[in-house]
Protein backbone atom coordinates (compact mmCIF):
# COMPACT_ATOMS: atom_id res chain seq x y z
CA UNK A 1 0.00 0.00 0.00
CA UNK A 2 1.14 3.98 -0.13
CA UNK A 3 2.21 5.35 2.98
CA UNK A 4 0.21 8.20 4.10
CA UNK A 5 3.21 10.17 4.81
CA UNK A 6 5.08 10.28 1.71
CA UNK A 7 1.60 12.04 0.59
CA UNK A 8 2.26 14.69 3.02
CA UNK A 9 6.06 15.01 2.47
CA UNK A 10 5.17 15.42 -1.36
CA UNK A 11 2.91 18.15 -0.33
CA UNK A 12 6.08 19.75 1.31
CA UNK A 13 8.33 19.35 -1.54
CA UNK A 14 5.62 20.82 -3.60
CA UNK A 15 4.81 23.79 -2.03
CA UNK A 16 5.31 26.85 -4.55
CA UNK A 17 6.71 24.58 -7.29
CA UNK A 18 3.23 23.37 -8.55
CA UNK A 19 0.19 24.77 -8.75
CA UNK A 20 -3.00 24.96 -6.21
CA UNK A 21 -5.06 24.56 -8.54
CA UNK A 22 -8.67 26.10 -8.23
CA UNK A 23 -11.92 24.36 -7.03
CA UNK A 24 -14.87 26.07 -9.07
CA UNK A 25 -18.31 25.81 -7.55
CA UNK A 26 -20.40 24.98 -10.80
CA UNK A 27 -23.81 26.67 -10.70
CA UNK A 28 -24.91 25.11 -14.58
CA UNK A 29 -23.85 21.62 -13.83
CA UNK A 30 -25.51 21.77 -9.78
CA UNK A 31 -28.52 22.95 -11.31
CA UNK A 32 -28.90 20.36 -13.74
CA UNK A 33 -27.89 17.28 -11.91
CA UNK A 34 -29.23 18.50 -8.80
CA UNK A 35 -26.63 18.46 -6.07
CA UNK A 36 -23.24 20.62 -5.11
CA UNK A 37 -20.64 19.87 -8.61
CA UNK A 38 -17.38 21.44 -8.26
CA UNK A 39 -14.60 20.39 -10.20
CA UNK A 40 -10.79 19.98 -9.47
CA UNK A 41 -8.92 22.28 -12.30
CA UNK A 42 -6.05 20.21 -12.89
CA UNK A 43 -6.79 20.98 -16.64
CA UNK A 44 -4.99 24.86 -15.52
CA UNK A 45 -2.07 23.21 -13.44
CA UNK A 46 1.60 23.54 -14.96
CA UNK A 47 2.21 21.78 -18.29
CA UNK A 48 -1.38 21.27 -18.40
CA UNK A 49 -2.22 18.38 -16.19
CA UNK A 50 -1.58 16.56 -12.84
CA UNK A 51 1.30 14.47 -14.03
CA UNK A 52 3.78 17.41 -12.73
CA UNK A 53 2.59 16.51 -9.37
CA UNK A 54 4.37 13.03 -9.34
CA UNK A 55 7.09 13.53 -12.07
CA UNK A 56 8.39 16.62 -9.59
CA UNK A 57 7.89 15.01 -6.15
CA UNK A 58 9.96 11.69 -8.08
CA UNK A 59 12.92 13.58 -8.97
CA UNK A 60 13.20 15.70 -6.02
CA UNK A 61 13.54 12.87 -3.37
CA UNK A 62 16.49 11.04 -5.70
CA UNK A 63 20.04 11.21 -4.83
CA UNK A 64 22.07 13.67 -7.08
CA UNK A 65 23.94 10.76 -7.65
CA UNK A 66 20.91 9.05 -9.51
CA UNK A 67 20.08 11.32 -11.48
CA UNK A 68 23.94 11.81 -13.31
CA UNK A 69 23.05 9.02 -16.29
CA UNK A 70 19.88 11.32 -17.13
CA UNK A 71 15.99 10.08 -16.77
CA UNK A 72 13.82 7.65 -19.16
CA UNK A 73 9.87 7.57 -19.26
CA UNK A 74 7.47 6.23 -21.43
CA UNK A 75 3.92 8.28 -21.92
CA UNK A 76 0.91 9.15 -23.74
CA UNK A 77 1.47 12.78 -23.55
CA UNK A 78 0.98 14.54 -20.01
CA UNK A 79 3.60 12.59 -17.98
CA UNK A 80 6.21 13.06 -20.63
CA UNK A 81 5.62 16.68 -20.08
CA UNK A 82 5.34 16.77 -16.55
CA UNK A 83 8.90 14.59 -16.69
CA UNK A 84 10.22 16.51 -18.84
CA UNK A 85 9.61 20.14 -17.03
CA UNK A 86 10.26 18.69 -13.76
CA UNK A 87 13.97 17.31 -15.65
CA UNK A 88 14.96 20.93 -16.79
CA UNK A 89 14.20 22.57 -13.41
CA UNK A 90 16.83 20.47 -12.09
CA UNK A 91 18.96 20.54 -15.02
CA UNK A 92 18.84 17.06 -16.03
CA UNK A 93 18.51 15.48 -19.22
CA UNK A 94 15.38 13.24 -19.99
CA UNK A 95 14.32 11.26 -22.72
CA UNK A 96 10.11 10.22 -23.36
CA UNK A 97 9.28 7.72 -25.37
CA UNK A 98 6.22 8.14 -26.69
CA UNK A 99 2.92 6.39 -29.26
CA UNK A 100 3.03 6.70 -32.43
CA UNK A 101 0.21 7.76 -32.93
CA UNK A 102 0.44 11.07 -29.87
CA UNK A 103 -1.27 14.13 -30.63
CA UNK A 104 1.00 16.56 -32.24
CA UNK A 105 0.76 18.98 -29.19
CA UNK A 106 1.71 17.32 -26.64
CA UNK A 107 4.94 15.70 -28.31
CA UNK A 108 5.66 19.15 -29.56
CA UNK A 109 4.95 20.09 -25.36
CA UNK A 110 7.58 17.59 -24.26
CA UNK A 111 10.26 18.56 -26.29
CA UNK A 112 9.93 22.55 -25.82
CA UNK A 113 10.19 21.45 -22.14
CA UNK A 114 13.15 20.07 -22.81
CA UNK A 115 13.08 16.53 -23.31
CA UNK A 116 14.17 14.38 -25.85
CA UNK A 117 11.05 12.41 -27.47
CA UNK A 118 11.55 8.94 -29.23
CA UNK A 119 8.04 8.27 -31.25
CA UNK A 120 7.81 4.45 -30.84
CA UNK A 121 4.76 1.50 -30.68
CA UNK A 122 0.79 1.63 -31.31
CA UNK A 123 -0.11 2.62 -27.74
CA UNK A 124 1.51 3.03 -24.76
CA UNK A 125 1.99 -0.25 -23.44
CA UNK A 126 4.98 -0.58 -26.82
CA UNK A 127 6.10 2.85 -26.37
CA UNK A 128 6.66 1.59 -22.60
CA UNK A 129 8.76 -1.64 -23.35
CA UNK A 130 10.92 0.27 -25.69
CA UNK A 131 11.70 2.49 -22.88
CA UNK A 132 12.39 0.03 -20.39
CA UNK A 133 14.99 -1.73 -23.51
CA UNK A 134 16.93 1.97 -23.61
CA UNK A 135 16.97 2.57 -19.45
CA UNK A 136 18.99 -0.53 -19.44
CA UNK A 137 21.21 0.06 -21.77
CA UNK A 138 21.68 3.43 -20.47
CA UNK A 139 21.59 2.70 -16.89
CA UNK A 140 18.86 5.83 -16.63
CA UNK A 141 16.47 6.33 -14.09
CA UNK A 142 13.29 5.24 -15.10
CA UNK A 143 10.29 6.80 -13.63
CA UNK A 144 7.31 4.62 -14.16
CA UNK A 145 4.02 6.75 -14.76
CA UNK A 146 1.79 5.21 -11.84
CA UNK A 147 2.97 2.54 -10.25
CA UNK A 148 5.94 4.21 -8.44
CA UNK A 149 5.04 4.67 -4.55
CA UNK A 150 6.87 9.20 -4.95
CA UNK A 151 4.68 9.52 -8.27
CA UNK A 152 1.25 8.10 -6.86
CA UNK A 153 2.12 10.07 -3.46
CA UNK A 154 2.69 13.13 -5.90
CA UNK A 155 -0.43 12.79 -7.02
CA UNK A 156 -1.78 12.75 -3.62
CA UNK A 157 -1.80 15.67 -2.77
CA UNK A 158 -5.07 16.55 -4.96
CA UNK A 159 -6.86 14.47 -2.65
CA UNK A 160 -5.22 16.51 0.24
CA UNK A 161 -5.83 19.70 -1.26
CA UNK A 162 -9.91 18.98 -1.96
CA UNK A 163 -10.05 18.13 1.74
CA UNK A 164 -8.21 21.55 2.67
CA UNK A 165 -11.07 23.33 0.36
CA UNK A 166 -14.38 21.09 0.81
CA UNK A 167 -13.86 19.16 4.31
CA UNK A 168 -17.60 18.20 4.26
CA UNK A 169 -16.86 16.58 0.90
CA UNK A 170 -18.63 13.47 -0.20
CA UNK A 171 -17.75 11.91 -3.39
CA UNK A 172 -14.90 12.13 -5.53
CA UNK A 173 -15.18 11.29 -9.28
CA UNK A 174 -11.37 11.09 -10.81
CA UNK A 175 -10.58 9.52 -13.93
CA UNK A 176 -8.38 6.13 -14.24
CA UNK A 177 -5.51 5.38 -16.93
CA UNK A 178 -2.73 2.97 -14.67
CA UNK A 179 -4.26 3.92 -11.67
CA UNK A 180 -1.60 6.51 -9.98
CA UNK A 181 -3.85 9.63 -9.62
CA UNK A 182 -6.73 7.97 -8.15
CA UNK A 183 -4.59 5.13 -5.76
CA UNK A 184 -3.08 8.52 -4.49
CA UNK A 185 -5.66 10.75 -3.80
CA UNK A 186 -7.72 7.98 -2.45
CA UNK A 187 -5.18 7.23 0.26
CA UNK A 188 -4.93 10.85 0.94
CA UNK A 189 -8.84 11.17 1.39
CA UNK A 190 -9.65 7.37 3.11
CA UNK A 191 -7.01 8.32 5.62
CA UNK A 192 -8.55 11.01 7.17
CA UNK A 193 -12.05 11.12 5.73
CA UNK A 194 -13.00 7.25 5.04
CA UNK A 195 -16.88 7.81 4.21
CA UNK A 196 -15.70 9.79 1.46
CA UNK A 197 -17.02 8.06 -2.10
CA UNK A 198 -13.85 7.52 -4.31
CA UNK A 199 -15.18 6.44 -7.62
CA UNK A 200 -12.83 5.91 -10.68
CA UNK A 201 -13.48 6.01 -14.35
CA UNK A 202 -12.28 4.28 -17.64
CA UNK A 203 -13.18 4.79 -20.77
CA UNK A 204 -15.29 1.56 -22.45
CA UNK A 205 -12.71 1.73 -25.18
CA UNK A 206 -9.48 1.20 -22.52
CA UNK A 207 -11.31 -0.63 -19.84
CA UNK A 208 -8.45 -2.73 -18.18
CA UNK A 209 -8.99 -1.64 -14.52
CA UNK A 210 -12.32 -2.18 -14.71
CA UNK A 211 -12.20 -5.95 -15.77
CA UNK A 212 -9.52 -6.50 -13.65
CA UNK A 213 -11.56 -5.83 -10.17
CA UNK A 214 -14.08 -7.91 -11.69
CA UNK A 215 -11.48 -10.78 -12.26
CA UNK A 216 -10.18 -10.01 -8.99
CA UNK A 217 -6.05 -9.35 -11.03
CA UNK A 218 -4.75 -7.35 -12.96
CA UNK A 219 -5.29 -8.71 -16.93
CA UNK A 220 -4.87 -7.24 -20.10
CA UNK A 221 -7.59 -5.64 -22.35
CA UNK A 222 -6.99 -4.72 -26.24
CA UNK A 223 -7.29 -0.86 -26.80
CA UNK A 224 -9.71 0.94 -29.06
CA UNK A 225 -8.91 4.37 -30.38
CA UNK A 226 -10.54 6.79 -28.07
CA UNK A 227 -10.24 10.87 -27.36
CA UNK A 228 -8.97 10.06 -24.10
CA UNK A 229 -5.78 9.06 -25.21
CA UNK A 230 -4.20 9.85 -21.54
CA UNK A 231 -5.85 6.78 -19.89
CA UNK A 232 -5.87 4.45 -22.92
CA UNK A 233 -3.80 1.39 -21.08
CA UNK A 234 -3.36 -2.15 -21.92
CA UNK A 235 -2.88 -3.09 -18.39
CA UNK A 236 -3.25 -1.84 -14.98
CA UNK A 237 -0.39 -1.88 -12.35
CA UNK A 238 -0.10 -4.30 -9.73
CA UNK A 239 0.29 -1.93 -7.28
CA UNK A 240 -1.94 0.89 -7.92
CA UNK A 241 -4.90 -2.24 -8.81
CA UNK A 242 -3.83 -3.35 -5.16
CA UNK A 243 -4.67 -0.02 -3.66
CA UNK A 244 -7.58 0.78 -5.99
CA UNK A 245 -9.70 -2.74 -4.85
CA UNK A 246 -9.08 -1.68 -1.30
CA UNK A 247 -10.10 1.89 -1.46
CA UNK A 248 -11.92 2.82 -3.99
CA UNK A 249 -15.79 2.46 -3.92
CA UNK A 250 -16.35 1.68 -7.89
CA UNK A 251 -14.64 1.93 -11.31
CA UNK A 252 -17.24 2.71 -13.90
CA UNK A 253 -17.03 3.31 -18.01
CA UNK A 254 -18.11 5.75 -20.16
CA UNK A 255 -18.33 6.32 -24.00
CA UNK A 256 -16.85 8.16 -26.62
CA UNK A 257 -19.70 9.96 -27.62
CA UNK A 258 -20.22 10.67 -23.91
CA UNK A 259 -16.46 11.94 -23.38
CA UNK A 260 -17.33 13.92 -27.03
CA UNK A 261 -20.73 15.42 -25.30
CA UNK A 262 -18.78 16.54 -21.97
CA UNK A 263 -15.81 17.90 -23.33
CA UNK A 264 -18.28 20.54 -25.07
CA UNK A 265 -20.34 21.11 -22.22
CA UNK A 266 -17.51 21.79 -20.34
CA UNK A 267 -16.41 24.69 -23.16
CA UNK A 268 -20.20 26.37 -23.35
CA UNK A 269 -21.38 26.50 -19.66
CA UNK A 270 -18.19 26.79 -17.81
CA UNK A 271 -15.49 27.62 -20.39
CA UNK A 272 -13.24 25.59 -19.26
CA UNK A 273 -11.35 23.51 -21.90
CA UNK A 274 -10.50 19.67 -21.03
CA UNK A 275 -9.07 16.74 -23.15
CA UNK A 276 -10.60 13.48 -23.37
CA UNK A 277 -9.23 11.99 -20.24
CA UNK A 278 -10.06 14.82 -18.42
CA UNK A 279 -13.67 15.16 -19.40
CA UNK A 280 -14.49 11.34 -18.07
CA UNK A 281 -15.14 12.49 -14.41
CA UNK A 282 -17.86 14.97 -15.49
CA UNK A 283 -19.09 12.30 -18.40
CA UNK A 284 -20.02 9.71 -15.76
CA UNK A 285 -21.93 11.87 -13.39
CA UNK A 286 -23.84 13.26 -16.90
CA UNK A 287 -24.72 9.58 -17.62
CA UNK A 288 -25.62 7.93 -14.32
CA UNK A 289 -23.03 5.66 -14.31
CA UNK A 290 -22.92 5.67 -10.93
CA UNK A 291 -25.36 6.05 -8.15
CA UNK A 292 -23.08 6.61 -5.43
CA UNK A 293 -22.90 10.70 -5.71
CA UNK A 294 -25.20 12.50 -2.93
CA UNK A 295 -23.61 16.17 -1.51
CA UNK A 296 -20.75 17.89 -2.43
CA UNK A 297 -19.45 16.26 -4.93
CA UNK A 298 -16.06 16.88 -7.12
CA UNK A 299 -15.13 15.91 -10.77
CA UNK A 300 -11.28 15.76 -10.84
CA UNK A 301 -10.72 17.52 -14.78
CA UNK A 302 -6.91 15.40 -14.59
CA UNK A 303 -5.60 17.53 -17.92
CA UNK A 304 -6.32 20.48 -20.35
CA UNK A 305 -3.84 19.27 -23.55
CA UNK A 306 -6.02 18.49 -26.35
CA UNK A 307 -4.73 20.03 -30.08
CA UNK A 308 -6.67 21.86 -31.99
CA UNK A 309 -7.52 19.56 -35.06
CA UNK A 310 -9.02 16.48 -31.81
CA UNK A 311 -10.71 19.73 -30.63
CA UNK A 312 -12.81 20.30 -33.64
CA UNK A 313 -13.20 17.02 -34.47
CA UNK A 314 -14.42 16.27 -30.85
CA UNK A 315 -16.35 19.66 -30.87
CA UNK A 316 -18.61 17.90 -34.38
CA UNK A 317 -19.25 14.74 -32.06
CA UNK A 318 -20.26 16.48 -29.22
CA UNK A 319 -22.60 18.31 -30.54
CA UNK A 320 -23.99 15.25 -33.15
CA UNK A 321 -24.13 13.26 -29.47
CA UNK A 322 -26.41 16.22 -27.99
CA UNK A 323 -28.71 16.63 -30.77
CA UNK A 324 -26.97 19.86 -32.05
CA UNK A 325 -26.22 18.95 -35.63
CA UNK A 326 -27.44 16.63 -38.12
CA UNK A 327 -26.40 15.39 -41.21
CA UNK A 328 -29.27 14.17 -43.73
CA UNK A 329 -29.54 12.76 -47.69
CA UNK A 330 -32.69 14.08 -49.51
CA UNK A 331 -33.75 12.46 -53.07
CA UNK A 332 -34.81 15.84 -55.14
CA UNK A 333 -36.22 16.04 -58.59
CA UNK A 334 -33.60 17.57 -60.72
CA UNK A 335 -36.17 20.74 -61.82
CA UNK A 336 -35.35 24.27 -61.68
CA UNK A 337 -36.04 25.39 -58.09
CA UNK A 338 -36.06 22.02 -56.20
CA UNK A 339 -33.15 23.26 -53.73
CA UNK A 340 -34.66 26.56 -53.38
CA UNK A 341 -38.10 24.89 -52.29
CA UNK A 342 -36.25 22.19 -50.13
CA UNK A 343 -33.94 25.19 -48.58
CA UNK A 344 -37.30 27.31 -47.37
CA UNK A 345 -38.90 24.25 -46.18
CA UNK A 346 -35.47 23.83 -43.87
CA UNK A 347 -35.91 27.60 -42.41
CA UNK A 348 -39.31 27.33 -41.64
CA UNK A 349 -38.38 24.33 -39.02
CA UNK A 350 -35.81 26.99 -37.85
CA UNK A 351 -33.01 25.13 -38.88
CA UNK A 352 -29.78 26.63 -39.76
CA UNK A 353 -28.10 25.31 -43.38
CA UNK A 354 -24.19 24.49 -42.08
CA UNK A 355 -23.15 23.16 -45.25
CA UNK A 356 -24.87 21.75 -47.94
CA UNK A 357 -23.69 19.51 -51.54
CA UNK A 358 -25.95 19.43 -54.49
CA UNK A 359 -24.96 16.36 -56.62
CA UNK A 360 -26.85 15.70 -60.28
CA UNK A 361 -24.23 13.62 -61.81
CA UNK A 362 -24.04 10.68 -59.44
CA UNK A 363 -24.46 7.62 -61.66
CA UNK A 364 -26.49 5.95 -58.84
CA UNK A 365 -28.65 8.26 -59.08
CA UNK A 366 -32.07 7.60 -61.42
CA UNK A 367 -32.16 9.93 -63.96
CA UNK A 368 -34.07 13.19 -63.34
CA UNK A 369 -33.45 13.36 -59.87
CA UNK A 370 -30.63 14.73 -57.75
CA UNK A 371 -29.05 13.77 -54.26
CA UNK A 372 -28.58 16.67 -51.62
CA UNK A 373 -26.81 16.02 -48.19
CA UNK A 374 -27.68 18.84 -45.73
CA UNK A 375 -25.63 19.21 -42.12
CA UNK A 376 -27.40 21.32 -40.11
CA UNK A 377 -27.44 23.24 -36.77
CA UNK A 378 -30.01 21.87 -34.33
CA UNK A 379 -31.73 22.67 -30.81
CA UNK A 380 -32.06 18.96 -29.87
CA UNK A 381 -32.91 15.29 -30.61
CA UNK A 382 -36.87 16.76 -30.47
CA UNK A 383 -35.68 19.84 -32.98
CA UNK A 384 -34.41 16.71 -35.20
CA UNK A 385 -37.59 14.91 -34.92
CA UNK A 386 -39.43 17.76 -36.11
CA UNK A 387 -37.37 18.15 -39.38
CA UNK A 388 -37.99 14.72 -40.07
CA UNK A 389 -41.87 14.90 -39.79
CA UNK A 390 -41.89 18.28 -42.01
CA UNK A 391 -39.48 17.22 -44.79
CA UNK A 392 -41.19 13.70 -45.16
CA UNK A 393 -44.44 15.31 -44.86
CA UNK A 394 -43.89 17.68 -47.47
CA UNK A 395 -42.79 14.42 -49.78
CA UNK A 396 -39.37 14.26 -49.15
CA UNK A 397 -37.39 10.54 -49.21
CA UNK A 398 -34.93 12.05 -46.22
CA UNK A 399 -32.21 9.62 -44.57
CA UNK A 400 -29.98 10.43 -41.72
CA UNK A 401 -26.20 10.21 -42.29
CA UNK A 402 -23.80 8.54 -39.15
Amino acid sequence: MLPYHLILEAAAKLEKRVRRTELIFSHSFSERLGLPVYFKCENLQRTGSFKIRGALNFILSQPRRNLANGIITASAGNHGQGVAFAASLLQVSSTVFMPENTPLQKVHAVRDYGAQVVLTGRNFDEAFASALVRQKELDSLFIHPFEDPLVMAGQGTIGLETLAGIPDLSTIIVPIGGGGLISGIATAIKETHPKVKVIGVETAAAPAMHYSLKKGATMETPIAFSLADGIAVKKPGENTFRIIRKLVDEVVLVEEAEIAQTIVLLLERSKLLVEGAGAVSLAALLHGKTEFPEGKTVCLLSGGNIDVRTLSMVVERGLVAGGRYVKLKVALADIPGSLARLTAEIALVKANIFYITHDRRCISLPLGESEVILELETRGFEHIKTILKHLEEKGYEVTILK
